[in-house]
Protein backbone atom coordinates (compact mmCIF):
# COMPACT_ATOMS: atom_id res chain seq x y z
CA UNK A 1 0.00 0.00 0.00
CA UNK A 2 1.40 3.43 -0.94
CA UNK A 3 1.65 6.36 1.47
CA UNK A 4 -1.27 8.10 -0.27
CA UNK A 5 -3.42 4.97 0.03
CA UNK A 6 -2.55 4.63 3.74
CA UNK A 7 -3.37 8.27 4.37
CA UNK A 8 -6.75 7.91 2.65
CA UNK A 9 -7.43 4.69 4.60
CA UNK A 10 -6.64 6.17 8.03
CA UNK A 11 -7.94 9.76 8.04
CA UNK A 12 -9.20 9.59 11.62
CA UNK A 13 -5.70 8.79 12.91
CA UNK A 14 -4.04 11.56 11.00
CA UNK A 15 -4.97 15.00 12.23
CA UNK A 16 -3.52 17.90 10.29
CA UNK A 17 0.11 18.16 11.34
CA UNK A 18 3.60 18.58 9.84
CA UNK A 19 3.91 14.89 8.97
CA UNK A 20 0.52 14.93 7.25
CA UNK A 21 1.34 18.20 5.47
CA UNK A 22 4.47 16.53 4.09
CA UNK A 23 2.32 13.71 2.69
CA UNK A 24 3.92 11.21 5.07
CA UNK A 25 2.91 8.93 7.92
CA UNK A 26 4.15 8.88 11.56
CA UNK A 27 5.87 5.52 11.11
CA UNK A 28 9.33 4.40 12.29
CA UNK A 29 12.08 5.45 9.85
CA UNK A 30 14.54 2.70 8.75
CA UNK A 31 18.23 2.97 9.63
CA UNK A 32 19.61 0.87 6.77
CA UNK A 33 19.91 3.96 4.52
CA UNK A 34 22.42 5.26 7.08
CA UNK A 35 24.72 2.24 7.14
CA UNK A 36 24.56 -0.24 4.27
CA UNK A 37 26.98 -0.37 1.36
CA UNK A 38 24.22 -1.24 -1.11
CA UNK A 39 22.18 1.83 -0.22
CA UNK A 40 25.27 4.05 -0.32
CA UNK A 41 25.98 2.88 -3.86
CA UNK A 42 22.38 3.53 -4.88
CA UNK A 43 22.64 7.05 -3.43
CA UNK A 44 25.87 7.62 -5.29
CA UNK A 45 24.38 6.75 -8.66
CA UNK A 46 20.75 7.77 -8.34
CA UNK A 47 20.79 10.68 -5.87
CA UNK A 48 24.10 12.48 -6.32
CA UNK A 49 24.59 11.24 -9.87
CA UNK A 50 21.26 12.72 -11.02
CA UNK A 51 20.65 15.75 -8.78
CA UNK A 52 21.64 19.37 -9.24
CA UNK A 53 24.44 20.07 -6.74
CA UNK A 54 25.61 23.43 -5.39
CA UNK A 55 29.35 23.95 -5.83
CA UNK A 56 29.95 27.68 -5.30
CA UNK A 57 28.61 31.20 -5.26
CA UNK A 58 29.30 33.64 -8.08
CA UNK A 59 31.18 35.89 -5.66
CA UNK A 60 33.92 33.25 -5.63
CA UNK A 61 34.42 33.81 -9.38
CA UNK A 62 34.07 37.60 -9.71
CA UNK A 63 36.58 38.24 -12.51
CA UNK A 64 37.08 37.03 -16.07
CA UNK A 65 39.61 34.18 -15.88
CA UNK A 66 38.80 33.15 -12.30
CA UNK A 67 38.57 29.40 -11.73
CA UNK A 68 37.83 27.03 -8.88
CA UNK A 69 38.26 23.29 -8.48
CA UNK A 70 35.65 21.40 -6.48
CA UNK A 71 35.82 17.72 -5.56
CA UNK A 72 32.70 15.54 -5.52
CA UNK A 73 34.27 12.51 -3.92
CA UNK A 74 31.18 10.32 -3.92
CA UNK A 75 31.17 10.45 -7.73
CA UNK A 76 34.95 10.44 -8.11
CA UNK A 77 34.64 13.77 -9.90
CA UNK A 78 36.96 16.77 -9.90
CA UNK A 79 35.13 19.78 -11.34
CA UNK A 80 36.64 22.98 -12.77
CA UNK A 81 34.41 26.06 -12.58
CA UNK A 82 35.53 28.96 -14.78
CA UNK A 83 34.47 32.55 -15.43
CA UNK A 84 34.92 32.70 -19.20
CA UNK A 85 35.57 35.72 -21.39
CA UNK A 86 31.90 35.94 -22.40
CA UNK A 87 30.93 36.34 -18.73
CA UNK A 88 29.45 32.85 -18.41
CA UNK A 89 30.22 30.50 -15.52
CA UNK A 90 31.11 27.12 -16.97
CA UNK A 91 31.94 23.70 -15.54
CA UNK A 92 34.23 20.96 -16.86
CA UNK A 93 35.63 17.64 -15.77
CA UNK A 94 39.19 18.22 -14.55
CA UNK A 95 40.52 15.64 -17.01
CA UNK A 96 42.89 16.15 -19.93
CA UNK A 97 41.81 14.76 -23.31
CA UNK A 98 45.29 13.34 -23.96
CA UNK A 99 46.13 10.88 -21.19
CA UNK A 100 43.35 11.72 -18.69
CA UNK A 101 45.65 13.45 -16.21
CA UNK A 102 44.11 16.13 -14.00
CA UNK A 103 44.61 19.49 -15.68
CA UNK A 104 44.35 21.88 -12.73
CA UNK A 105 46.22 20.99 -9.56
CA UNK A 106 45.47 24.00 -7.36
CA UNK A 107 42.12 24.89 -5.82
CA UNK A 108 41.64 28.31 -7.38
CA UNK A 109 43.32 30.96 -9.47
CA UNK A 110 42.98 33.26 -12.45
CA UNK A 111 44.15 32.35 -15.94
CA UNK A 112 42.97 32.67 -19.52
CA UNK A 113 44.50 29.26 -20.25
CA UNK A 114 44.56 26.01 -18.33
CA UNK A 115 47.73 23.95 -18.82
CA UNK A 116 47.99 20.20 -18.24
CA UNK A 117 51.46 19.83 -16.78
CA UNK A 118 51.88 16.23 -17.92
CA UNK A 119 52.46 17.09 -21.62
CA UNK A 120 51.53 20.81 -21.78
CA UNK A 121 48.22 20.40 -23.58
CA UNK A 122 46.53 23.78 -23.21
CA UNK A 123 42.86 24.70 -22.88
CA UNK A 124 41.02 28.01 -22.91
CA UNK A 125 38.87 28.74 -19.89
CA UNK A 126 35.91 28.12 -22.18
CA UNK A 127 37.08 24.50 -22.43
CA UNK A 128 38.48 24.59 -25.97
CA UNK A 129 41.72 22.73 -26.72
CA UNK A 130 43.99 25.47 -28.05
CA UNK A 131 47.51 24.02 -27.85
CA UNK A 132 49.08 20.60 -28.51
CA UNK A 133 52.91 20.25 -28.43
CA UNK A 134 54.24 18.28 -31.41
CA UNK A 135 50.76 18.34 -32.91
CA UNK A 136 52.01 17.05 -36.26
CA UNK A 137 52.86 13.67 -34.78
CA UNK A 138 49.20 12.93 -33.98
CA UNK A 139 47.17 11.27 -36.71
CA UNK A 140 43.59 12.44 -37.27
CA UNK A 141 43.65 14.74 -34.25
CA UNK A 142 40.48 16.86 -34.19
CA UNK A 143 41.11 19.55 -31.60
CA UNK A 144 37.49 20.70 -31.80
CA UNK A 145 36.45 17.32 -30.34
CA UNK A 146 39.20 17.21 -27.70
CA UNK A 147 38.26 20.07 -25.42
CA UNK A 148 37.55 19.64 -21.73
CA UNK A 149 34.44 17.54 -21.13
CA UNK A 150 31.56 19.84 -20.29
CA UNK A 151 29.40 19.52 -17.21
CA UNK A 152 25.95 21.10 -17.28
CA UNK A 153 26.10 24.24 -15.13
CA UNK A 154 23.53 26.87 -14.21
CA UNK A 155 23.42 29.80 -11.81
CA UNK A 156 20.37 30.47 -9.63
CA UNK A 157 20.20 33.38 -7.19
CA UNK A 158 24.00 33.53 -7.17
CA UNK A 159 24.47 29.82 -6.40
CA UNK A 160 26.39 27.78 -8.98
CA UNK A 161 24.83 24.36 -9.62
CA UNK A 162 26.12 21.43 -11.68
CA UNK A 163 24.51 18.20 -12.82
CA UNK A 164 26.84 15.27 -13.53
CA UNK A 165 24.42 13.43 -15.81
CA UNK A 166 25.68 13.63 -19.39
CA UNK A 167 22.17 14.61 -20.44
CA UNK A 168 20.43 15.92 -17.29
CA UNK A 169 16.99 14.48 -16.72
CA UNK A 170 15.69 17.84 -15.48
CA UNK A 171 16.52 21.49 -15.87
CA UNK A 172 17.54 23.33 -12.72
CA UNK A 173 14.23 25.20 -12.80
CA UNK A 174 12.33 21.91 -12.93
CA UNK A 175 14.51 20.42 -10.19
CA UNK A 176 13.89 23.33 -7.79
CA UNK A 177 10.18 23.37 -8.56
CA UNK A 178 8.13 25.62 -6.29
CA UNK A 179 11.11 26.20 -3.99
CA UNK A 180 12.73 28.34 -6.70
CA UNK A 181 10.12 31.12 -6.80
CA UNK A 182 9.61 30.81 -3.03
CA UNK A 183 13.24 31.75 -2.29
CA UNK A 184 13.73 33.98 -5.33
CA UNK A 185 14.83 37.52 -4.58
CA UNK A 186 16.33 37.00 -1.12
CA UNK A 187 19.09 39.53 -0.61
CA UNK A 188 22.17 37.45 0.18
CA UNK A 189 24.12 40.06 2.07
CA UNK A 190 27.89 39.77 2.57
CA UNK A 191 28.04 36.87 0.09
CA UNK A 192 31.58 37.92 -0.83
CA UNK A 193 32.87 37.50 2.72
CA UNK A 194 32.41 33.98 4.11
CA UNK A 195 34.08 32.34 7.08
CA UNK A 196 34.57 28.73 5.91
CA UNK A 197 34.62 25.71 8.20
CA UNK A 198 35.35 22.25 6.79
CA UNK A 199 35.68 18.90 8.54
CA UNK A 200 35.67 15.19 7.81
CA UNK A 201 33.19 13.44 10.08
CA UNK A 202 32.89 9.82 11.16
CA UNK A 203 29.24 9.46 10.22
CA UNK A 204 26.97 8.91 7.25
CA UNK A 205 26.26 12.22 5.50
CA UNK A 206 22.58 12.03 6.47
CA UNK A 207 23.42 11.80 10.18
CA UNK A 208 25.16 15.17 9.90
CA UNK A 209 22.42 16.55 7.64
CA UNK A 210 19.77 15.54 10.19
CA UNK A 211 21.59 17.27 13.04
CA UNK A 212 20.95 20.64 11.42
CA UNK A 213 17.31 20.02 10.46
CA UNK A 214 15.62 19.91 13.87
CA UNK A 215 15.64 21.94 17.07
CA UNK A 216 14.35 19.23 19.43
CA UNK A 217 17.95 18.46 20.49
CA UNK A 218 18.87 22.06 21.27
CA UNK A 219 17.63 22.34 24.90
CA UNK A 220 19.60 19.15 25.69
CA UNK A 221 22.90 19.17 23.76
CA UNK A 222 23.16 22.96 23.63
CA UNK A 223 21.92 23.68 27.15
CA UNK A 224 24.95 25.83 27.99
CA UNK A 225 25.24 27.67 24.66
CA UNK A 226 22.05 28.37 22.69
CA UNK A 227 19.54 26.29 24.63
CA UNK A 228 17.79 29.34 26.10
CA UNK A 229 17.94 31.17 22.79
CA UNK A 230 15.94 28.51 20.93
CA UNK A 231 13.59 27.57 23.79
CA UNK A 232 11.72 29.23 26.67
CA UNK A 233 9.21 28.50 29.40
CA UNK A 234 6.53 28.88 26.75
CA UNK A 235 8.30 26.48 24.35
CA UNK A 236 10.46 24.14 26.42
CA UNK A 237 11.22 21.73 23.58
CA UNK A 238 11.97 24.25 20.83
CA UNK A 239 8.94 23.39 18.70
CA UNK A 240 9.29 24.81 15.19
CA UNK A 241 7.06 27.67 14.07
CA UNK A 242 6.14 26.05 10.77
CA UNK A 243 7.30 23.84 7.92
CA UNK A 244 6.81 23.89 4.17
CA UNK A 245 7.52 21.22 1.57
CA UNK A 246 8.43 21.59 -2.10
CA UNK A 247 8.82 18.17 -3.70
CA UNK A 248 12.11 16.81 -2.30
CA UNK A 249 13.03 20.22 -0.83
CA UNK A 250 11.83 21.72 2.46
CA UNK A 251 11.85 24.75 4.77
CA UNK A 252 11.21 25.26 8.46
CA UNK A 253 11.08 28.33 10.68
CA UNK A 254 12.75 27.88 14.07
CA UNK A 255 11.57 29.36 17.33
CA UNK A 256 13.68 32.00 19.03
CA UNK A 257 13.12 33.17 22.59
CA UNK A 258 12.09 36.85 22.23
CA UNK A 259 12.79 37.48 25.92
CA UNK A 260 16.29 36.02 25.97
CA UNK A 261 18.86 38.17 27.75
CA UNK A 262 22.36 36.94 28.70
CA UNK A 263 22.91 36.29 32.38
CA UNK A 264 24.61 38.87 34.58
CA UNK A 265 27.87 36.92 34.62
CA UNK A 266 28.04 36.66 30.81
CA UNK A 267 29.86 39.98 30.38
CA UNK A 268 31.24 39.36 26.88
CA UNK A 269 27.94 38.00 25.60
CA UNK A 270 26.05 40.97 27.05
CA UNK A 271 28.37 43.41 25.31
CA UNK A 272 27.94 41.58 22.00
CA UNK A 273 24.18 41.35 22.49
CA UNK A 274 23.88 45.10 23.04
CA UNK A 275 25.93 45.78 19.92
CA UNK A 276 23.86 43.51 17.70
CA UNK A 277 20.42 44.98 18.21
CA UNK A 278 18.86 41.68 17.12
CA UNK A 279 16.53 39.47 19.13
CA UNK A 280 19.32 37.14 20.21
CA UNK A 281 23.04 36.60 19.94
CA UNK A 282 22.97 34.12 17.05
CA UNK A 283 23.55 36.86 14.51
CA UNK A 284 26.32 38.76 12.78
CA UNK A 285 24.51 41.87 11.57
CA UNK A 286 22.20 44.54 12.93
CA UNK A 287 18.44 44.85 12.41
CA UNK A 288 18.84 48.14 10.56
CA UNK A 289 21.32 46.61 8.13
CA UNK A 290 19.02 43.65 7.54
CA UNK A 291 15.71 45.47 6.98
CA UNK A 292 15.17 44.68 3.28
CA UNK A 293 16.46 41.13 3.66
CA UNK A 294 14.16 40.44 6.62
CA UNK A 295 11.18 41.76 4.65
CA UNK A 296 11.38 38.91 2.12
CA UNK A 297 8.30 36.62 2.43
CA UNK A 298 10.42 33.45 2.80
CA UNK A 299 12.57 34.92 5.60
CA UNK A 300 10.64 34.21 8.81
CA UNK A 301 7.63 33.14 6.75
CA UNK A 302 5.33 33.11 9.82
CA UNK A 303 6.52 36.70 10.47
CA UNK A 304 6.62 35.81 14.15
CA UNK A 305 8.44 37.76 16.85
CA UNK A 306 9.47 34.39 18.34
CA UNK A 307 11.75 33.59 15.42
CA UNK A 308 15.49 32.97 15.22
CA UNK A 309 16.13 31.57 11.72
CA UNK A 310 14.89 29.41 8.86
CA UNK A 311 16.35 26.21 7.48
CA UNK A 312 15.85 25.88 3.71
CA UNK A 313 17.06 22.52 2.37
CA UNK A 314 17.81 22.04 -1.32
CA UNK A 315 17.79 18.31 -2.02
CA UNK A 316 19.90 16.39 -1.45
CA UNK A 317 22.63 18.00 0.67
CA UNK A 318 22.53 21.80 0.81
CA UNK A 319 21.14 24.08 3.53
CA UNK A 320 20.56 27.81 3.20
CA UNK A 321 19.80 29.18 6.66
CA UNK A 322 18.29 32.66 6.73
CA UNK A 323 18.53 34.32 10.13
CA UNK A 324 18.21 37.68 11.80
CA UNK A 325 21.78 38.70 11.06
CA UNK A 326 22.17 37.29 7.54
CA UNK A 327 22.55 33.91 5.92
CA UNK A 328 24.79 30.88 6.27
CA UNK A 329 25.07 27.55 4.46
CA UNK A 330 25.77 23.94 5.38
CA UNK A 331 26.68 21.19 2.94
CA UNK A 332 27.21 17.48 3.50
CA UNK A 333 29.19 15.32 1.05
CA UNK A 334 29.24 11.49 1.30
CA UNK A 335 32.65 9.81 1.39
CA UNK A 336 31.84 6.26 2.54
CA UNK A 337 28.76 4.68 4.15
CA UNK A 338 29.92 6.02 7.53
CA UNK A 339 32.08 9.07 6.76
CA UNK A 340 31.37 12.43 5.13
CA UNK A 341 32.80 15.87 4.48
CA UNK A 342 31.05 18.84 6.06
CA UNK A 343 31.29 22.44 4.86
CA UNK A 344 29.84 25.50 6.58
CA UNK A 345 29.99 29.10 5.38
CA UNK A 346 29.04 32.00 7.62
CA UNK A 347 28.67 35.25 5.67
CA UNK A 348 29.43 38.46 7.54
CA UNK A 349 30.12 42.11 6.79
CA UNK A 350 33.64 43.41 6.42
CA UNK A 351 34.30 44.91 9.86
CA UNK A 352 35.05 48.64 9.55
CA UNK A 353 35.08 49.49 13.24
CA UNK A 354 36.03 47.89 16.54
CA UNK A 355 32.45 47.43 17.70
CA UNK A 356 31.48 45.40 14.63
CA UNK A 357 34.67 43.35 14.82
CA UNK A 358 33.99 42.53 18.47
CA UNK A 359 30.41 41.54 17.67
CA UNK A 360 31.59 39.24 14.89
CA UNK A 361 34.30 37.62 16.99
CA UNK A 362 31.73 36.88 19.70
CA UNK A 363 29.37 35.48 17.08
CA UNK A 364 31.97 33.18 15.51
CA UNK A 365 33.17 31.95 18.92
CA UNK A 366 29.59 31.07 19.81
CA UNK A 367 29.05 29.39 16.43
CA UNK A 368 32.17 27.25 16.88
CA UNK A 369 31.06 26.19 20.36
CA UNK A 370 27.70 25.11 18.99
CA UNK A 371 29.22 23.30 16.00
CA UNK A 372 31.58 21.36 18.26
CA UNK A 373 28.63 20.25 20.37
CA UNK A 374 26.82 19.05 17.22
CA UNK A 375 29.74 17.50 15.41
CA UNK A 376 31.11 15.64 18.43
CA UNK A 377 27.73 13.94 18.75
CA UNK A 378 27.38 12.57 15.20
CA UNK A 379 30.11 9.97 15.71
CA UNK A 380 28.21 8.54 18.67
CA UNK A 381 25.04 8.43 16.59
CA UNK A 382 26.79 6.55 13.79
CA UNK A 383 28.25 4.06 16.25
CA UNK A 384 24.78 3.33 17.52
CA UNK A 385 23.42 2.93 13.99
CA UNK A 386 26.28 0.65 12.92
CA UNK A 387 25.91 -1.53 16.02
CA UNK A 388 22.74 -3.08 14.63
CA UNK A 389 21.05 -2.61 17.97
CA UNK A 390 18.19 -0.77 16.29
CA UNK A 391 16.68 -1.07 12.83
CA UNK A 392 14.47 2.03 13.01
CA UNK A 393 14.37 5.46 14.58
CA UNK A 394 11.23 7.04 16.02
CA UNK A 395 10.62 10.68 15.09
CA UNK A 396 8.26 13.31 16.44
CA UNK A 397 6.39 16.08 14.65
CA UNK A 398 9.18 18.64 15.03
CA UNK A 399 11.62 16.26 13.34
CA UNK A 400 9.53 16.20 10.17
CA UNK A 401 12.41 17.58 8.10
CA UNK A 402 14.36 14.38 8.81
CA UNK A 403 11.41 12.18 7.91
CA UNK A 404 10.88 14.13 4.69
CA UNK A 405 14.58 13.93 3.81
CA UNK A 406 14.88 10.17 4.30
CA UNK A 407 11.67 9.57 2.36
CA UNK A 408 12.90 11.47 -0.71
CA UNK A 409 16.45 10.12 -0.57
CA UNK A 410 14.96 6.62 -0.55
CA UNK A 411 12.63 7.47 -3.45
CA UNK A 412 15.51 8.77 -5.58
CA UNK A 413 17.89 5.97 -4.60
CA UNK A 414 15.43 3.25 -5.55
CA UNK A 415 13.90 4.91 -8.63
CA UNK A 416 14.92 3.84 -12.11
CA UNK A 417 14.67 7.42 -13.37
CA UNK A 418 14.28 10.99 -12.12
CA UNK A 419 10.77 11.01 -13.58
CA UNK A 420 9.91 8.03 -11.37
CA UNK A 421 11.56 9.63 -8.33
CA UNK A 422 9.57 12.85 -8.71
CA UNK A 423 6.24 11.35 -9.80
Amino acid sequence: MTYDEKIEAEPAKLALNYTREAGLLPEPVPLDPYRTKDFFEAERDNVFGRSWLVLARIEELPNIGDYLVREIEVLGASVILTHARDGQIRAFHNVCSHRANQVVWDKKGNASRLLCRYHNWTYGNDGRLIGVPDEGSFENLDKAKCGLSKITCEVWEGFVFVNLERQPSTTLKEFLGDLGPYLEGIEYKYADNPIVIEAELECNWKVALDAFMEAYHIPAIHANTIGKTFSSQDNKFAHILGARFFGPHRSAALYGNPDYVPSGEAYVERLAYEAMGTANVVAAGSKDDMASYLAHPAVNFPKAKEWVHDVHVIFPNFHIDTGQGGFLTHQFWPLTPNTCRYEARFYIAEADNARLRFMQEAYICRVLEVLLEDLSNVKRTQRGIDSGGKDFMVLQQNEVMIRHSVHHVERWARAHSVAEATA
